[in-house]
């Protein structure tokens, strides 16, 4: 699938499964996220190829693919003037909920999410994070198929950050919706989905379930080095088949993969390398892989 802006190409060439359960839509801002979520959605019409959800072709079925799928946005779309709960009750009857059973399901959900004490304020006076969760609500209230979350935790403090990203864990893993999670963050992503695409400059660097692009084939080592020849050791680094980058942080993460793995003597050949170019070894310890660590090798940055 190719999206294009007059000349600009937001997504090139994108091919992708997006299986059943939690999928993080991972990437840098600008990399293409919200572009792809509304091409699904079926708000922009991709230049080339096509696009499937649930079953069902995009292009030609674009409001039955609506009707079953919930959308929290990354901008906020609430009506002023409206309370919450009115505003969640018409978010249900427009996805076709009788208004009785609208209503009953706007408080059920306002609940769910933390926000039964606030029901009855007006929208527009709510802080960033219950805006957030506002959004969640009315993307639940129809009880969709599929989620699509975008930026969820945007502008939120960190007690707030935490109780949604436990809410989107619950959605995904004990009410048994799908979702798919798109986020510049790699912690929200990693607590809350089990497989992930990688979206970079508007192609996918990578795919695949997190556990499996994490290891096991291969080691990750935490250093901290002091010298001023850092791009050298970084360079002498990478033509010794050690994978690294350099950061402006004090610790830099290095990988170890494939056949020079096997081989084994990891941290001598590490601190040989920084003696050879006279950068002093602070700290030197084996690190369990993350997602940061795969979205690094994924976009080829620190």
């Amino acid at each position: 699938m190719t999206v294009e802006y007059a000349r600009n190409r937001a997504l090139r060439d994108v091919s992708a499964v997006f299986p059943k359960g939690a999928v993080g839509l991972l990437g840098p801002n600008g990399a293409g996220k919200s572009t792809m979520l509304k091409s699904l959605l079926g708000f922009i019409a991709p230049t080339a190829g096509r696009l499937e959800v649930l079953g069902l072709n995009v292009a030609e079925r674009p409001l039955d693919v609506r009707a079953r799928l919930g959308y929290m946005p990354e901008s906020d779309g609430h009506i002023p003037g409206m309370n919450a709960v009115t505003f969640v009750a018409y978010a249900a009857q427009l996805a076709g909920l009788p208004k009785a059973d609208a209503m009953q399901r706007a408080h059920e959900v306002l609940f769910y999410v933390g926000l039964g004490e606030a029901r009855y304020r007006n929208v527009e006076t709510y802080s960033t994070g219950m805006k957030q969760r506002i959004k969640l609500a009315q993307a639940l209230v129809h009880d969709p198929d599929l989620l699509f979350l975008d930026e969820p935790t945007n502008g939120m403090d960190p007690k707030g950050r935490d109780e949604m990203l436990e809410l989107v864990r619950d959605i995904a893993h004990n009410k048994g919706i799908n979702l798919i999670l798109s986020s510049h963050l790699l912690p929200d992503v990693e607590y809350t989905c089990d497989y992930v695409v990688v979206l970079d400059k508007g192609t996918v660097a990578t795919h695949g379930p997190i556990e499996a692009l994490k290891g096991p084939s291969g080691r990750v080592y935490e250093m901290r080095v002091k010298g001023d020849g850092l791009p050298a050791f970084v360079a002498a680094l990478q033509a010794a088949g050690f994978e690294a980058h350099e950061t402006e942080e004090d610790v830099m993460r290095v990988f170890v993969a494939g056949e020079l793995a096997a081989a084994g003597d990891d941290q001598r050949r590490l601190c040989e390398i920084a003696r050879r170019q006279q950068m002093q070894v602070r700290h030197l310890r084996p690190s369990l892989p993350t997602l940061e660590d795969v979205f690094a090798r994924a976009v080829g940055e620190p």
